[in-house]
C-alpha cells in the first residue's frame, strides 16, 4: 500500500502502578450494569448516575478515553456516595493532575500523604507544592528519598538540590548533585540540573563548565534529547549574554549537528545573530524544579506511556505555567490522544517571544485542520510561509493539510515552490519535501514528474523505508521495473518490519506478479500488524480468491466494507462479493525476479494510501 506520510512535525514504576488503580474492593460494581451503557443516539447524562457502582465505573470508561473533565465529575460522584473511599480518592487526585487542576489534586494528595501505596506521588505533588510556595525547607522535609529506584533517587535529589538553591544555597545544591552516585544515564541530568543552578546563582564559570559537560555527553543526548537541547540553550544563551557570540553559535551548531531543522534552535541562531537580548528558561526554583520534571517526562515521553509522560508535565505547568517546550510536548500528546481542542489551547498558551513559537504556530495550524476547520488551518499555514519563506516546515505543514483535503495540483505547486526555495543542493533531511512532492505529481498522475522527485528523495536518503515503498510499489502497480521495485518493497520490509503497510505492499507487489501463495503470506501478516484497515482486507480477500480460499475471501471483502473503506471502493467491494474476481488474463510480463506459475494479470490498481 503506498502509505501517505502526514507531517507531524513520580518515577514510571510508581505512577505507572498508580495510573492501573483499578478500584478493588467494590464489591457491588459487578452487580451492575456501568452508567455508560445508553440507549443508541442518546448522550451520556453525568447528572443520570444515581449508583456508587455505576459512578465509578462510568469514571473508569471516560479515564481509560482519556476524557478527562468527565472523569473527575464522576470520581467526585461516587464519592458523594462512599467520602471515604482511597481507591476513588487515589483516582481522582491522578486524574485531576493530569488535567491541570493542581491545586485540587495536591489537596487530595495531603489528604492521602500517608498511603503507602501512593506515597511516591504524593511525596512528589506535595514537595512540589511546597517549592511552588516557596517553603524550601517544608519542601527539603518531604523530598527525602533513599528508596531503590533509580529514576526516583534522581528526581528526588534533583528537586532538594532546588529546593537547596530556593534557599541562597546553590553550593550545597551543586554538592549534593555531584555526590549523586547512580547509572551512566544520570550523567547528562546531573550537568545540566548543575548548571542551571550556577545560572541562577550567577556562577557563570561553573555553569559554563556544567553545561559544556553536558552538551559533549553524546550518549546522554539519545537518551535525553529534550534535556541534551535545553543544555545547548543555556549555554548559547550564557554565550550571548557574555558578549561572545560565536562561542553562541557554535554551541548551537552542536545541537543543529545533533537534529537539522528543529525550529527552536534556528529561530535561537537568528536572535543570537541579530544580537537580541537573551534571558536564560530557568531562573528561580519553581523553574528549576520544574525543569526536573520536564527532563523525565520527557526521556519517557513514547507511544503508550502518554499518561505518566501528562503526569509529569502537568505537575511541571503548574511550577513554570509559561514554559514553552511543556505547553509544546502536551499539545503533541493530546494530538496523539485524538483531543485536537485540547491541543489548540495548548499551542495557543505558547508566548510570543518563545524560540519554540513557530513550532507551536505550525501544529496550531495542523490541529485545526484535525478538527474540521480546514479554511483556518490554510490561511494560517499560509501566513507562516509568507513570514518566512525559507522554513521549509511550513512548507510540509501546508502540504499536509493539502495531502488530507486531497488538493493535489495546490500540493504540487507548493512543493515546486519548496524546492526553489531549497536551491540546487538541497540537504540531506530535504528528503521529505521530494518525497511529497512525488506523492501529489503521482496522484494528479503525471508520473513523468513524480518519479525524479521520488528519486532525488532516495538518493538524499537511500534507505528512507516509506520512500523505497511508494517508488516500488507504483513500479510493481504500473507494471513496470518490476525486479527494482519488488527489490525496494522488500528492502523497505527488512528497515521496518513490524509496519503493516508496507507488509500490505510487498504481499500486493506479490499479487501483481500472480505469486498468490506469497502474496497470501504477507497479506495475512499485513493484516494482522495493522487490523482494522480496509484496503488490507481487500486484498487479502483478493489473494485468497486467487488460491481458491472464496468463503475466506468473502468474508475479508464483508470486512473490508464493514471497516469503511473510501467512497470508489465500495461498488467495486461489492461486486467482488457478488461475483468473485474474473479470470485471469494473460499477458507478458514487464519483468520479475520470478516468472510466476501462472499468466500475469492486470488487476484493479489499489489507490488508497
Amino acid at each position: 500500500m503506498r502509505q501517505k506520510r502526514t507531517v507531524r512535525m513520580l518515577s514510571g514504576v510508581a505512577f505507572l502502578t498508580l495510573a492501573m488503580v483499578s478500584g478493588a474492593g467494590l464489591c457491588q460494581a459487578e452487580a451492575e450494569k456501568p452508567a455508560t451503557e445508553q440507549t443508541a443516539g442518546k448522550p451520556f447524562d453525568v447528572n443520570s448516575v444515581n449508583t456508587f457502582s455505576g459512578a465509578f465505573l462510568a469514571a473508569r470508561t471516560a479515564d481509560v478515553d482519556h476524557d478527562l473533565d468527565t472523569a473527575t465529575r464522576l470520581y467526585r460522584t461516587a464519592l458523594e456516595f462512599e467520602p471515604t473511599n482511597v481507591d476513588v480518592k487515589q483516582r481522582l487526585m491522578v486524574t485531576l493532575l493530569m488535567n491541570g487542576e493542581f491545586d485540587k489534586g495536591a489537596a487530595l494528595a495531603k489528604e492521602l500523604k500517608d498511603d503507602a501505596s501512593v506515597e511516591r506521588i504524593t511525596t512528589v505533588v506535595r514537595g512540589v507544592d511546597a517549592i511552588r510556595k516557596k517553603e524550601y525547607r517544608n519542601a527539603e522535609k518531604i523530598l527525602n528519598y533513599s528508596g531503590p529506584n533509580d529514576l526516583d533517587r534522581m528526581m528526588n535529589s534533583l528537586l532538594l538540590a532546588w529546593a537547596k538553591a530556593g534557599q541562597g544555597k546553590p553550593k550545597e545544591a551543586i554538592a549534593l548533585i555531584d555526590k549523586m552516585d547512580g547509572p551512566d544515564w544520570f550523567a547528562i541530568f546531573k550537568n545540566y540540573q548543575a548548571g542551571a543552578i550556577a545560572l541562577a546563582a550567577g556562577d557563570k564559570t561553573r555553569a559554563r563548565a556544567k553545561l559544556t559537560d553536558a552538551i559533549s555527553d553524546k550518549n546522554g543526548a539519545a537518551a535525553a534529547p529534550d534535556t541534551f537541547l535545553r543544555a545547548i540553550t543555556a549555554l548559547a544563551r550564557l554565550e550571548a549574554r557574555d558578549g561572545n557570540k560565536q562561542k553562541a553559535l557554535d554551541a548551537i551548531s552542536v545541537g543543529q549537528n545533533f537534529v537539522s531543522n528543529y525550529a527552536p534552535l534556528d529561530a535561537l541562531r537568528k536572535s543570537v545573530e541579530d544580537g537580541k537580548p537573551q534571558e536564560q528558561q530557568v531562573r528561580n526554583a519553581a523553574q528549576g524544579a520544574a525543569a526536573v520534571l520536564f527532563s523525565v517526562g520527557a526521556a519517557l515521553n513514547r507511544e503508550g506511556a502518554e499518561d505518566i509522560v501528562s503526569l509529569y508535565l502537568q505537575v511541571a505547568r503548574a511550577l513554570d505555567p509559561d514554559s514553552a517546550d511543556i505547553l509544546v510536548m502536551l499539545g503533541g500528546i493530546a494530538e496523539t490522544l485524538k483531543q485536537p481542542e485540547r491541543a489548540i489551547a495548548l499551542y495557543r498558551a505558547v508566548p510570543e517571544g518563545s524560540p519554540m513559537r513557530r513550532l507551536s504556530e505550525m501544529q496550531l495550524g495542523l490541529a485545526l485542520a484535525e478538527v474540521g476547520d480546514k479554511d483556518e488551518a490554510k490561511k494560517h499555514l499560509r501566513g507562516l510561509i509568507e513570514l518566512d519563506p525559507k522554513d521549509i516546515r511550513s512548507y510540509l505543514a501546508y502540504g499536509s493539510v493539502l495531502s488530507d483535503n486531497k488538493d493535489y495540483k495546490e500540493m504540487a505547486e507548493i512543493y515546486d515552490r519548496a524546492v526553489a526555495e531549497i536551491g540546487p543542493v538541497p540537504k540531506r533531511g530535504d528528503w521529505t519535501v521530494f518525497f511529497q512532492r512525488g506523492i501529489a505529481y503521482e496522484r494528479l498522475k503525471i508520473w513523468d514528474k513524480a518519479e525524479p522527485s521520488f528519486k532525488k528523495a532516495l538518493e538524499l536518503n537511500p534507505d528512507q523505508p516509506q520512500v523505497l515503498n511508494y517508488l516500488g510499489y507504483s513500479w510493481v502497480d504500473m507494471n513496470m521495473n518490476l525486479d527494482e521495485g519488488l527489490s525496494m518493497i522488500r528492502r523497505a520490509v527488512e528497515l521496518k518490519p513490524d509496519d503493516g503497510y508496507i507488509v500490505d505492499s510487498l504481499g500486493w507487489a506479490y499479487f501483481r506478479l500472480n505469486r498468490f501463495d506469497e502474496a497470501v503470506a504477507e497479506l495475512e501478516r499485513a493484516a494482522e500488524l495493522k487490523a482494522g484497515d480496509p484496503t488490507i482486507n481487500d486484498h487479502l480477500g483478493d489473494a485468497y480468491w486467487r488460491v481458491g480460499r472464496q468463503l475466506e475471501a468473502v468474508f475479508q471483502w464483508n470486512q473490508a466494507l464493514e471497516l469503511k473503506p473510501e467512497e470508489a471502493e465500495i461498488p467495486k467491494i461489492k461486486d467482488k462479493i457478488a461475483n468473485g474476481l474474473p479470470p485471469l488474463t494473460p499477458k507478458v510480463p514487464a519483468a520479475a525476479d520470478a516468472k510466476p506459475e501462472k499468466p500475469a494479470v492486470t488487476e484493479t490498481p489499489d489507490k488508497k494510501s
